[in-house]
């Protein structure tokens, strides 16, 4: 079924009417196999933590701070659904929370016409950055008011806490936003919460301050998984993974995977990671940048032998690479019609969970749902 759209009012949901239950292992892979016979034989992919997702997936980042944007997100994520897609990503500062709130009103469509169950969509949203209300204030005294009324004043956090002006990684905002994206997107537990863009902090911090902070942001998200809040979770980045140790801002995943360990023992849950991977954005596959304890080898390689899934964002390049490609594009990945779908194929031609796409309009979604209806024809790439 499609969504057809529901009223613009704002969706954040009262904490009773959230709706229970989150994504599982049997519900995922009934989704898919209602699916399959319309897609290619790879689209649907097990992730380290055994759900299956659709390999595309549907990204909310972009689009102004409007009810009309809003509306569009609600009617282009109920169509994803209903045409396969199961995996959808936010954040809480996305649009002013307004992403959040779309996709909220578009489960709950989604859930209520019966075109899925709440168990078999998985949910992802990301939490660090401060998240602005509705719109962007109007000044930096406005902002300022806004957080000692919104955070300071309750406690949440202290002015010390940010960092760079917006961004925070302490236990009580992390609960915090938890609880509000929950509240937003009207679902009781979340199934992939990622800690958003960590490499923020280390413009600021020492490499080993860094890695406190992370060991006690995973120490809190260990103890949201069981409360039933969150169901895994990971971190999404843009630059940490892409550089080189030698870079302030760089990303050990052994590190990080060595801080979840220490938090949540072995069976810890730190069991994903989102980084941009396009054709223009290769690094994860190509660049030996993350240490094995051996040799250097790419962030996919160690991802993988350590069961970590890897979402890919930016799959597009926020639509760069939806036209004008070069003709040996066409080459690699012929069968396609559209830059847009060989910019895809490539994505899911890698060892990846899911390549997320922003999808704003109708349109969108039917030409990318079409790369996978004829990806029969993408060569498989190992990292």
């Amino acid at each position: 079924m499609t969504a057809k759209g529901t009223s613009t009012k704002d969706s954040t949901h009262k904490p009773g009417s959230l709706v229970s239950g989150r994504a599982t292992l049997t519900a995922t892979r009934s989704f898919a196999s209602r699916f399959n016979s319309g897609l290619s034989d790879d689209f649907y992919r097990e992730t380290f933590s055994g759900l299956t997702v659709s390999s595309i997936g549907m990204g909310t980042y972009l689009g102004e701070c409007d009810d009309t944007e809003d509306q569009r997100y609600v009617d282009v994520i109920g169509s994803g659904i209903s045409s396969g897609l199961n995996l959808v990503d936010t954040a809480v500062n996305y649009r002013c929370q307004r992403s959040e709130r779309s996709v909220g009103r578009a489960l709950r469509k989604a859930f209520e016409s019966e075109s899925a169950s709440r168990s078999e969509v998985v949910v992802c949203t990301k939490g660090g950055y401060i998240p602005l209300e509705g719109q962007p204030p109007e000044s930096r005294d406005k902002y300022t008011a806004y957080l000692a009324a919104e955070y300071f004043d309750h406690g949440v956090m202290t002015p010390a806490d940010v960092i760079a002006g917006g961004h925070c990684l302490t236990p009580r905002f992390l609960s915090n936003q938890i609880d509000r994206s929950r509240a937003n997107l009207g679902v009781t537990c979340i199934d992939i919460y990622y800690i958003h863009n960590p490499e923020q902090q280390l413009g600021i911090l020492s490499r080993s301050v860094f890695l406190d902070v992370m060991r006690n942001a995973f120490v809190e998200l260990e103890a949201q998984v069981k409360a039933g809040k969150v169901g895994t979770y990971g971190c999404a980045t843009w630059n940490g993974f892409r550089v080189f140790p030698a870079n302030r801002n760089y990303l050990s995943l052994s590190e990080l995977v060595s801080a979840a360990v220490d938090a949540g023992g072995p069976d810890h849950h730190f069991r994903t990671i989102q980084l941009p991977v396009n054709l223009a954005m290769t690094e994860a596959v190509r660049l030996p940048n993350q240490h094995n304890g051996v040799n250097n080898v790419s962030l996919l390689d160690i991802a993988t032998k350590s069961d970590i899934s890897v979402i890919a964002s930016a799959s597009l390049m926020q639509s760069q690479l939806t036209r004008d490609l070069p003709p040996a594009a066409r080459t690699l990945f012929p069968g396609f019609e559209t830059d847009a779908q060989r910019a895809i194929a490539f994505v899911r031609s890698l060892p990846v969970a899911s390549a997320l796409v922003g999808m704003r309009t109708l349109a969108h979604l039917d030409e990318n749902v079409g790369a996978v209806r004829s990806a029969a024809s993408a060569p498989v790439i190992r990292s």
